[in-house]
């Protein structure tokens, strides 16, 4: 059975679910960054996930990305595997802009998350409901 990682769980807000993966929004309003996390119980790698899965997964966060470039205006979609900190397979889908605080540089650790406010988070969602429409589920009650 398929459970978030918990450092994961504490870091994000739960968006809802594409056919392979569930969206996660990271609550740190400094940029609009998205977490893609595959329904698949233990896989930490790429390659552990069957050929169909692999192909879902690129088609969702290519999807996802291009949706946020438009949305967001940004400038350049920073779209990232990692997993040194948390194992679980999760795939970072970041809209960057030359005028956010981190820019050019990476932005993991370069400031303290800010926490969304409900009003922030509200407006996001309302313009995800806008694009994310064929084969998205939204959460309930968030």
């Amino acid at each position: 059975m398929f459970a978030l990682d918990a450092r994961l769980k504490q870091d994000t807000l739960a968006l809802g679910d594409f056919p392979l993966c569930r969206l996660l929004l990271m609550n740190d309003a400094n940029y609009p960054w998205f977490i893609l996390v595959p329904r698949r119980e233990e896989v930490s790698e790429l390659f552990q996930l069957g050929s169909a899965d692999q192909q879902l997964l690129w088609r969702e966060a290519t999807t996802l990305a291009e949706m946020l470039k438009d949305t967001f205006g940004a400038d350049k979609m920073n779209v990232a595997t990692l997993g040194n900190v948390v194992s679980q397979l999760h795939v970072h889908v970041i809209a960057r802009r030359r005028d956010d605080s981190a820019w050019p540089a990476p932005v993991w650790g370069f400031q303290a998350a800010k926490p969304y406010s409900e009003a922030q988070l509200t407006a996001i969602k309302q313009k995800l409901k806008l694009v994310l429409t064929d084969g998205f589920q939204f959460e309930e009650g968030r």
